[in-house]
């Protein structure tokens, strides 16, 4: 028997899991301050409420499929959206959910790439365009108070639509515009050979335009109005007319989220293609789509990504005390110190086994509990990163603790 974890599939612990749990506190808070309401829901789904309508998504033939004892055909949840159409039934619109958890992808794996995932969704159900820019701003907040520098692109489905009606294509669009949006990883050569195939090459001359140029659809109105109430919010947002994401449910707006590799964006004016290549990273990304008949708006973070990216201080003042037979007294100080909120363990016996445990898992602080200690009414406490030891009042250790 191997205790291994499956190929795709890990543990997260100490101060990786704490930084993970930080992010979770911090998107959840903000979450709720813009009306947000948690939801929980299975991780498996009968397979057909899986696929839905989207059976040929990437994203949806990647899912585990499995059958329990009863022979039904089953699936784990690739996703969180899908489940909107059973939670968001019969509610007062807009329905603002969020949910954070794990979920599952039967694909290849690598680096960044794991089969479980969690994953950090928001979604209105019951949206116009005013909701999307007010998820636009939910998400500047957030990566503002991660530390992450970013790149909001947005883009709108309808308006792809119709520059490909325009130039007269009419077959295989979804393949076309998935082949377009790739403009931002591959070079514009390669995207031109791979459109060849469908006699759409010269649709890619459109997508180097400045941004005037889309004026003239009648779907840049949406684009217009979406900057318009993301100015009034006061963040900034860069048209990138390429893009469509890879879900074909999307019906409106798409946004994706990138780290800034480059120059500072300021959104007075459109990023080159040779700029978004700059964008490596993607942090998060979302569009519109419809939920039971309502258009609806929602986002996804990686909390793995966010792991990766963010730049958050996790405060440390966890405290071991060491009981030199003086048990009662550490139970009762351990609890004292906890009231506080001053996270602390005990340990019994001997100090030098205490402080290699301190030591091993990073603990900061450490308190000697002895008879002299008692005595005097005093504890001795030990920063474990510079060796210094200062004896103090025992009723005054809290204030002491507090102050570090």
């Amino acid at each position: 028997m191997t205790s291994e974890t499956v190929k795709g599939f890990r543990d997260f612990l100490g101060e990786e899991a704490e930084k993970r749990e930080k992010i979770k506190e911090i998107l959840i808070k903000n979450f709720k301050l813009y009306g947000f309401e948690p939801a929980e829901t299975p991780i498996i789904e009968y397979e057909d409420f899986v696929k839905g309508e989207n059976a040929s998504d990437e994203a949806v033939s990647d899912t585990f499929k499995l059958k329990d004892k009863g022979n039904r055909e089953l699936a784990l949840r690739y996703e969180f959206t899908f489940q909107l159409k059973r939670i968001a039934n019969n509610k007062k619109l807009p329905f603002k959910r969020y949910q954070i958890g794990e979920v599952f992808r039967d694909e290849p794996t690598g680096t960044n790439r794991l089969r479980q995932f969690t994953q950090c969704d928001l979604d209105i159900v019951g949206s116009t365009i005013k909701e999307e820019a007010e998820v636009l701003a939910l998400v500047s907040k957030i990566l503002n108070e991660l530390g992450i520098k970013a790149i909001i692109n947005i883009n709108n489905r309808k308006l792809l639509n119709e520059i490909l009606d325009k130039e007269g294509i009419k077959g295989n669009k979804e393949q076309i515009i998935k082949e377009i949006d790739k403009l931002d990883k591959l070079s514009e050569k390669e995207v031109k050979d791979n459109l060849k195939k469908y006699k759409a090459e010269k649709v890619i001359d459109a997508f180097n335009k400045p941004e005037k140029y889309f004026e003239k659809y009648s779907a840049y109105s949406e684009i217009k109005e979406l900057k318009k109430y993301c100015d009034l919010y006061g963040i900034k947002v860069n048209f990138q007319p390429s893009l469509a994401r890879g879900l074909s449910y999307y019906n409106g707006s798409v946004f994706e989220i990138k780290t800034s590799k480059s120059k500072d964006f300021d959104g007075a004016q459109k990023l080159k293609v040779s700029d978004t290549q700059e964008m490596k990273e993607t942090i998060c990304a979302g569009g519109s789509f419809i939920v039971s008949n309502n258009q609806s708006t929602g986002l996804s973070f990686g909390l793995e990504r966010l792991s990766q990216l963010a730049k958050i201080n996790l405060e440390n003042k966890k405290v071991l005390i060491i009981s030199i037979s003086q048990d009662e007294k550490a139970i009762k100080l351990a609890e004292d110190l906890r009231k506080a909120n001053i996270s602390c363990s005990i340990m019994y016996g001997k100090p030098s086994k205490a402080l290699e445990y301190a030591n091993s898992y990073g603990i900061p602080y450490v308190i000697f509990l002895g008879e002299e200690e008692v005595k005097q009414k005093k504890v001795k406490l030990r920063d474990m990163k510079t060796g210094k030891e200062e004896v103090l009042e025992a009723k005054k250790i809290i204030d002491k603790l507090n102050s570090l």
